[in-house]
């Protein structure tokens, strides 16, 4: 199982230069294995509207997650303290230390491309590694 960072999805949707990587994870892997957290899920939202791109959010939303079965997961107010001991303890964001949370709290590999997650004790991977 695989918990999918916000750049994954969003070097697809901005087609970036790891952009096939991306589609071709999303092509060999059963949806039922992918997550995304609550908070990505939004970010991206965010992103793309500040980009005025409305159609391709609603688009987005239907292909991966409602078609595509990628399941949105999230953490809750008892979990936030988590958050707090890792942002502490390595120097990651708020954005960065809820993924590595989520990650840690429904046991999945966290798919990133940000090298902030380099040197955590749960390791990323990128797509082209994931199996």
């Amino acid at each position: 199982m695989y918990l999918l960072d916000t750049n994954i999805f969003l070097e697809l949707l901005l087609d970036q230069k790891e952009a096939d990587s991306v589609r071709t994870l999303f092509n060999t892997r059963d949806p039922a294995d992918l997550a995304v957290s609550d908070l990505a899920f939004h970010s991206i939202g965010i992103i793309l509207y500040q980009k005025k791109s409305y159609h391709l959010f609603t688009d987005f939303v239907r292909d991966l997650f409602g078609e595509g079965g990628i399941r949105i997961i999230g953490l809750v107010p008892e979990d936030m303290h988590r958050i707090e001991e890792i942002a502490e303890s390595s120097g990651l964001d708020f954005d960065d230390a809820y993924q590595y949370a989520t990650a840690e709290k429904f046991d999945l590999t966290l798919v990133s491309f940000d090298a902030h997650f380099d040197g955590m004790k749960r390791k990323r991977i990128v797509p082209v590694d994931v199996k």
